[in-house]
């Protein structure tokens, strides 16, 4: 597939919309400089993976949104996703409903859709959008730079703490929309907040869900942020993560692919910080003939940085998961401490999975240890609770969700929590 095929738009088409859309000066600038740059890239090059060979046709064109006024006018299959207040809904295009608390915005936080941020917040918004994660990186952070609409922007004070979770819902209900969110996170020093997301879709159109999180912890702060991700089968789900975590901060990432469809994500910590620390749990469930590659990524720069990661992957039908784990610790990152861990469990004898441990060590003084499996059911352990009195269903069942159990538990909302065992079990076929 070459880079024309799937490369929707001009740069002179890019300009024109993004004035129509009265979007500042420099963003559309940084349309065109990615426009012009996606003619000469190439899509990414994953282990094991051929992008090349996934569906890249239905990027759909932007529509613009038609605001909500209350949470339960949405449809009746995601209203028990969303909190009725620190809420933003994005409907395809862009956001359709915002609320937030009086008490949190009295802190001086913003919680906003990022197309309002960047007219409203420019001072904020410039200095870090497109900071973590680069238009020139590869094809498709360049068409998301393109592309991107809606999305989400959190800025938190110094010294603030928010205690109440913040959420966003990405609804794409119509395929010939576009649907490529982008959020941006910034914590100054010694803030806190948490973030939740849940991505889903409805109907059986063809889309690609190109999206992008940037995170800028500043010192001391402490920043968690949880995705699920439950996108139909007509969705190819490509999504970069990405944090920038400096001196004695924390990013906790929790994280749900629940797709339907072929997904890609790469969740990655720049531990640029002396005494910064990152820790990124993923599951994924995999059916039918999906095919998923999944990078969990730590990059250590900091002085005793230290990072943990555990990815658990459940595969059923005729479905492919590769999973990548990477630590990477730079020369001068003494005292660094990087542990990861990558399972997979098959439950069909066509279902594959590939768990790839990768350690890439430049400094001396350093600890670092990574574990990895591939294997079925332990037979021993289902006939040890059959002879409990529990039947072999029940039993498997049991064992798959305490394999899962170390990411779904971690999720910050309970009735997010509860909606990702669900949606686990209908993966399952239970």
């Amino acid at each position: 597939m070459t880079t024309q095929t799937i490369l929707p738009v001009d740069s002179q088409a890019v300009a024109e919309a993004s004035k129509a859309r009265q979007e500042p000066e420099w963003l559309t600038d940084l349309r065109v400089q990615a426009a012009n740059l996606a003619e000469s890239l190439e899509l990414p090059k994953l282990e094991k993976t051929k992008l090349d060979r996934w569906d890249f046709s239905s990027f759909g064109t932007y529509s613009k949104p038609q605001s909500l006024a209350s949470v339960s006018d949405l449809p009746e299959q995601v209203k028990s996703l969303v909190n009725e207040t620190n809420i933003i809904v994005q409907r395809n295009s862009g956001a359709v409903y915002h609320k937030l608390s009086e008490q949190i915005a009295n802190q001086g936080v913003i919680f906003t859709d990022l197309e309002t941020a960047v007219r409203e917040h420019g001072d904020l918004v410039r200095p870090y959008l497109g900071k973590a994660v680069d238009a020139g990186e590869n094809l498709l952070t360049a068409l998301h730079s393109v592309l991107w609409s809606g999305g989400v922007f959190i800025y938190v004070p110094k010294n603030v703490n928010v205690e109440i979770p913040l959420q966003a819902l990405f609804l794409s209900d119509d395929s010939a929309a576009s649907f490529s969110p982008h959020v941006l996170i910034v914590a100054e020093a010694n803030s806190s907040v948490t973030y939740v997301e849940n991505f889903t879709s409805t109907g059986a159109g063809k889309l690609v869900q190109n999206g992008v999180t940037e995170v800028f912890v500043k010192p001391g702060a402490n920043v968690q942020v949880a995705s699920v991700h439950n996108l139909g089968e007509g969705v190819t789900d490509l999504t970069y993560r990405r944090a920038i975590v400096e001196n004695d901060a924390r990013v906790n990432w929790v994280v749900g692919e629940m797709n339907e469809g072929n997904s890609m994500s790469d969740t990655t910590s720049v531990l640029k910080g002396n005494g910064s620390f990152s820790d990124a749990k993923v599951i994924c469930v995999g059916t039918q003939d999906q095919k998923l590659n999944l990078t969990t990524r730590a990059i250590h720069f900091g002085l005793n940085s230290s990072s943990d990661m555990i990815t658990r992957a459940v595969m059923k039908d005729n479905s492919t998961a590769i999973v990548n784990g990477i630590t990477k610790i730079e020369k001068g990152a003494t005292g660094a401490n990087g542990q990861q861990t990558e399972r997979v469990l098959m439950l069909s004898p066509k279902a594959r999975g590939d768990a790839n441990p990768i350690l890439l060590i430049d400094e001396d003084d350093v600890k670092a240890g990574h574990a990895a499996s591939v294997g079925q059911v332990n037979q021993e352990q289902v006939y040890y609770m059959m002879s409990r009195g529990i039947s072999r269903d029940e039993a498997t069942r049991l064992l798959i969700y305490g394999f899962l159990a170390p990411v779904v538990s971690e999720i910050p909302i309970a009735k997010l929590e509860e909606q990702l065992q669900s949606m686990v079990e209908r993966k399952l076929g239970q």
